[in-house]
């Protein structure tokens, strides 16, 4: 093996640990933090998803470049290691889609929370004078428990489970391509 082919497979080695650990990371960390509904840690969370994905192609281009170099392309385990790492790609994708999905639905939820909270602080204070001017006191916000406008659906739900399940498939895709890399390498 010439000093080239030991480059690649070292570049190949660095970015495949450098990238897929925090991609993965981020992938399952995302449903938690949507059912927290802690948006900031969501954004954070896709744009760390979306800026490793990109840095992911290093390990494709090392990879090709790679078996390119020491005429590996008719190894069948070399062809299903890369069909599996395009799918985990694809599914990557994917994962972004529904991220950027539940972005939506939490910050549509929190301008929902707000516009609901401004209205009750101004429905309480109509109440609160009305009660004033008649000689009551108490109207307070006892019709707000059980309000069917804050119970129903959590924000991002579905999002949530797809982000989840994909993002096993995909840990367990890598999982079965370093298997194939070490087994075969």
């Amino acid at each position: 093996m010439s000093f080239t082919d030991r480059l690649l497979l070292w570049l190949h080695i660095g970015f495949a640990i450098f990238t897929i650990g925090p991609v993965t990371v981020a992938i399952m960390s995302t449903p938690r933090h949507i059912r927290k509904r802690n948006l900031v840690v969501v954004r954070y969370l896709y744009r760390t998803t979306r800026l490793f994905s990109i840095i992911l192609l290093g390990v494709l281009i090392a990879g090709l470049v790679l078996a390119k170099q020491l005429n590996d392309f008719s190894k069948p385990w070399l062809t299903v290691s890369l069909t599996l790492f395009v799918v985990s790609l694809v599914l990557l994708v994917l994962i972004m889609r529904d991220q950027h999905r539940a972005i939506a639905d939490l910050d549509e939820a929190e301008a929902d929370a707000a516009d609901a909270a401004a209205l009750v602080t101004e429905s309480v204070g109509q109440a609160d004078q009305q009660a004033g001017a008649a000689g009551s006191q108490g109207a307070g916000s006892a019709g707000l428990i059980g309000d069917p406008a804050t119970a129903g659906v959590h924000p991002g739900h579905m999002e949530r489970g797809r982000i989840a399940m994909m993002g096993g498939v995909v840990a367990l895709i890598w999982l079965v391509i370093l298997v194939f890399m070490v087994w075969n390498g």
